[in-house]
């Protein structure tokens, strides 16, 4: 069986370990540092320009360089050779698109100095010690060192000294300025396409206008190197607030399917306005709810469909990432194991474990990137913006019985997730046309939602995974036939899904909220709520708080914790309510003595998921501190001393080894 091609990638660079090897003096004359090799910090600063003509390098902000570099190779050819180089080249695959192309920029202006008026000039401190604090856990995932070349205090200069920026180039198109024409209002919405410059510079600008409710901040990076950009509203923006519950809207999951990723700018701009004019309506919803915004989850799928541009995209152009990975089936199979457990009495189905072999699998960094991010803030409420089709369907995505590609699939909270897709369908008016021959029409009697599996069965959907392994619950809303409409055609769709876009946010004050607390008023996180006659129980956050979405109606709702003897409440929702009601509980210590189990649903044993990469522990149960390196069971730290699971590539090839790459 032919080797993974990251791995061919690291046998190169073990190959070239020798030729490194060989340009290091005599044995007896070797004075290693403490990294492992035998080159020498920089000396000189005059120098020779030369044009700049290494591939990995191309993108570099400067097009000339010099000889020697730092690390002392005297030509181009030794640093194509050296085993920096070719590390270079492979870290974009062994760090699965983490800190790309950053990393690779940082390293280019050590293995290829930037010249300039015969001077070589050294990259700044500064920007070093920023990236090396944002990618040392990418690299610890692996288990393998920082590179040598990279350490900030020997390879790079002050900024009191004479120093740039090996970055500059990758952040100037994103933080020029546009500047818009100046008879047109500040609450002025241009409904044009954006490109990704674009879309950054209408969320920082729309985040820095309404600085008091808003916010931007990134979630990861795509396979390519581009910032997963999210604007954020909230009364206090950054945090969360006790009982204030979380919402998150996803655009262009999939690349060529761009209606939602600009739905989604243009719904950042219209809140951002009307908080400002004092809509009453905008304003109560910013100060209630905390509201995240991502426009675009598949930034280089974009720039693939893009390239063909309206009207002439192909149906499956640009849908991938850049890895050729369809985000919206690279999440965990979470619903097969839940038909497993459900067939089994008093097993817990709800904050299901991920299986350690999905991490041996080919995951794309946006999926890591959500995922870390849903275990960072408590999300309540989500969907997922797509195009092809017009209509909202809700989980289950995959078939109870895997054979059947239509069948439907109900949660146990289904009620729940038919009056949340109603939400959007409801008020949407091509969804409630009555003319069979529209775009959708044939979802029409069922009046335009429908369950996933239902309509067509998948696997490793986002949906099904929001809740199965968080409290969160996502509905996928399809905009409409055409994947990627013409400019002239954006306005008609932001009317049409605007009111739908703020009836759906609104949802997540359905249901009932609280507070869990021991008889000392200090909150238990991790709680359980229950709802009898629904298998699915939902968490508190840290700070003891929790939402249940549920549907109107009298529920019995119990609240346990492990050590606490359990509380059990009567609720009845009114079919009219539209703030939830607050239901706090305080639970008593168990007697002394080991503390009893939890009575009632009980867990299985720890099986393959002794692991969680994502950090939720070895057994079932509701999320712990977020973990935010949720790399792959095989990029794990090896036990006991042994060498990294890539390390026997290098040593197979050569008996010269990159010391410098082991972290001991």
């Amino acid at each position: 069986m032919p080797a993974p091609a990251p791995l061919l990638l690291l046998a190169a660079l073990a190959a070239s370990a020798a030729a490194a090897a060989r340009r290091c003096a005599p044995a007896r004359d070797r004075a290693w540092d403490p990294a492992g090799e035998c080159h020498r910090p920089p000396a000189a600063h005059s120098a020779t320009c030369v044009d700049l003509q290494l591939r990995t390098c191309s993108d570099a902000a400067y097009n000339h360089t010099t000889f020697p570099t730092p690390l002392e190779h005297r030509s181009r050819e030794a640093v194509e050779a050296s085993s920096e180089y070719i590390l270079l080249s492979v870290l974009h695959h062994l760090l699965e698109g983490q800190c790309n192309p950053d990393l690779r920029l940082l390293g280019c202006a050590v293995l290829a100095p930037r010249c300039e008026g015969s001077q070589a000039l050294r990259p700044c401190r500064h920007v070093c010690e920023g990236l090396r604090e944002a990618c040392q856990p990418a690299f610890d995932a692996i288990d393998m060192a920082w590179p040598y070349f990279l350490d900030c205090h020997r390879y790079f200069a002050h900024e009191e000294e004479v120093c740039y920026d090996p970055l500059e180039k990758l952040r100037a198109g994103l933080e020029a300025e546009e500047v818009l024409p100046s008879e047109l209002p500040p609450t002025f919405i241009r409904f044009v396409h954006h490109s990704y410059a674009q879309m950054v510079r209408v969320l920082k600008r729309t985040a820095a206008r309404c600085a008091h409710v808003a916010k931007t901040y990134s979630i990861g990076r795509s396979f390519d190197g581009k910032d997963l950009l999210v604007i954020e509203f909230s009364g206090r923006p950054g945090q969360h607030e006790l009982m204030e519950p979380e919402v998150k809207l996803i655009g262009n999951i999939h690349g060529n399917e761009v209606a939602g990723r600009e739905m989604l700018i243009y719904l950042a701009q219209y809140l951002c306005s009307e908080y400002l004019l004092g809509n009453p309506r905008i304003q109560r919803l910013i100060n209630t709810t905390r509201i995240h915004l991502l426009p675009s989850m598949n930034p280089d799928g974009y720039e693939v469909a893009a390239a063909e541009g309206a009207g002439y995209n192909g149906w499956t152009s640009g849908r991938q990432n850049a890895q050729n990975l369809d985000l919206n089936r690279n999440f965990p199979d979470l619903t097969s194991e839940y038909y497993q457990l459900a067939e089994a009495r008093g097993v817990r189905t709800d904050h299901i474990p991920i299986p350690q072999h999905y991490w041996w699998g080919k995951v794309a960094p946006e999926t890591k990137a959500i995922m870390k991010w849903m275990r960072t803030i408590p999300f309540v409420l989500s969907a997922s913006l797509h195009g092809g089709d017009l209509v909202v369907s809700y989980p289950f995505d995959f078939s109870k019985h895997p054979q059947e590609e239509k069948m439907f699939s109900p949660t146990p909270d289904e009620k729940m997730f038919k009056l949340l897709a109603r939400a959007y369908a409801d008020v949407h008016p091509m969804m409630m046309d009555k003319s069979e021959h529209r775009c959708g029409g044939n979802f029409l009697k069922r009046g335009s939602i429908i369950n996933g599996a239902d309509w067509y069965s998948f696997t490793g959907g986002m949906s099904d995974f929001n809740y199965l392994y968080t409290n969160c619950f996502e509905i996928t809303v399809e905009l409409g036939c055409v994947k990627f409409p013409p400019e002239e055609a954006l306005y008609t769709l932001w009317q049409h899904n605007k009111e739908s876009l703020l009836n759906f946010m609104e949802t997540v004050h359905r249901g009932i909220k609280g507070v869990v607390m021991d008889k000392f008023g200090k909150p238990v996180k991790n709680a359980r709520i229950l709802v009898k006659g629904i298998r699915h129980d939902v968490t508190t956050a840290p700070d003891g708080d929790y939402w249940r979405l549920l549907p109107p109606g009298s529920h019995i709702v119990v609240a346990q914790a492990p050590g606490y003897s359990k509380v059990i409440k009567r609720v009845t929702i009114p079919a009219r309510m539209k703030r939830a009601g607050r239901v706090d509980f305080i639970l008593q210590p168990l007697g002394m003595g080991p503390k009893k189990s939890l009575q009632g649903l009980r867990r299985t044993g720890p099986g393959p998921w002794s692991h969680d990469p994502l950090g939720s522990g070895s057994s079932r149960g509701a999320p712990m501190e977020p973990d935010l390196d949720p790399l792959g069971a095989r990029r794990q730290p090896s036990a006991g001393g042994s060498k990294p699971w890539w390390w026997s590539y290098f040593t197979s090839l050569s008996t010269h080894r990159p010391r410098w790459l082991l972290k001991y």
